[in-house]
């Protein structure tokens, strides 16, 4: 069963969490979030935040803690087929507790709707936050533009 082995990116003063569902197989090997070169997560950011679209997993880093952003997962092991979230069974989710314990975590937003779906049943109760769904940045998500997705995700401003 894969288990998550990229650490959550936050510090003390970041005030929105951004969780997707579970890395795709280009995030495992890259060892970092949104790692497949069509994923638009690090094109739809660079453009609200008005930053140069990351390239390392050091800018990217620096990109999110910049501006105050936590970025993780819900599940922290699952039984999944390649990069589809369609086949995701045997959920473990991430304990946010730590981190929402240790930063200033106002609003929570989820990357799709499979992170949506995953958060409401595993950790929406234990977190009492409410989380905002976000359309998916993935390229699987081939009917949405990339001007539409920044559209809605100008929401996390």
């Amino acid at each position: 069963m894969p288990v998550h082995s990229i650490d959550p990116v936050w510090d003390p003063d970041c005030r929105i969490l951004i969780l997707g569902s579970f890395p795709s197989v280009a995030s495992r090997n890259t060892h970092f979030f949104y790692g497949h070169p069509r994923n638009r997560f690090w094109k739809i950011l660079s453009v609200l935040l008005k930053e140069t679209e990351p390239q390392t997993v050091e800018e990217k880093k620096e990109l999110l803690l910049k501006h105050h952003i936590a970025l993780w997962d819900v599940i922290r092991s699952c039984e999944i087929v390649g990069s589809s979230d369609a086949s995701i069974t045997d959920v473990v989710p991430n304990d946010l507790k730590e981190l929402l314990e240790k930063t200033k975590i106002e609003k929570i937003f989820v990357n799709g709707s499979t992170a949506d779906r995953l958060y409401r049943k595993y950790l929406e109760e234990d977190t009492g936050i409410t989380a905002v769904k976000l359309p998916s940045s993935s390229p699987a998500n081939a009917s949405r533009s990339l001007e539409d997705l920044i559209r809605e995700w100008k929401i996390i401003l």
